[in-house]
């Protein structure tokens, strides 16, 4: 059985609607930084994504392979802010009614499991492309 190919790895011809960039970190941030986004699956997808990812944008300007080693630092910096974004919102009672898993011991739970995981992760060598 064929897997089905992700959006990233189908040929363009075969994708029909708009496509989106996300440039809030453009020319303020590493270019990895919104890249790294845009990939999904185990290691072996996301490294195949992210090569598909790099080879487009090579069609611009050159992509620093360094920048690769940021993806797990990112990922996890970005996490932590979600949870500081929430908690800056607390007081907000619709936020409160919106959120309600929010400050729960699962909620907890789920991130210190979630940073070990990153810990892990940023201890693997970086995607190949």
């Amino acid at each position: 059985m064929t897997p089905t190919p992700t959006p990233l790895e189908a040929p363009a011809d075969s994708l029909p609607g708009p496509h989106f960039v996300d440039l809030d970190d453009a020319r303020m941030g590493p270019a990895v930084q919104d890249l790294w986004m845009l990939t999904s699956g185990d290691r072996a997808q996301r490294s195949r994504q992210m090569g598909l990812l790099v080879d487009g944008y090579e069609q611009f300007r050159p992509f620093d392979q360094r920048e690769l080693a940021l993806i797990e630092p990112l990922r996890t910096l970005r996490l932590l802010h979600y949870s500081a974004w929430l908690a800056q919102r607390w007081r907000d009672p619709i936020f409160a009614i919106n959120f309600p898993w929010f400050g729960t011991s699962d909620y907890w739970h789920g991130q210190v499991v979630m940073l070990q995981e990153q810990c892990e992760a940023m201890q693997e060598a970086p995607l190949v492309v």
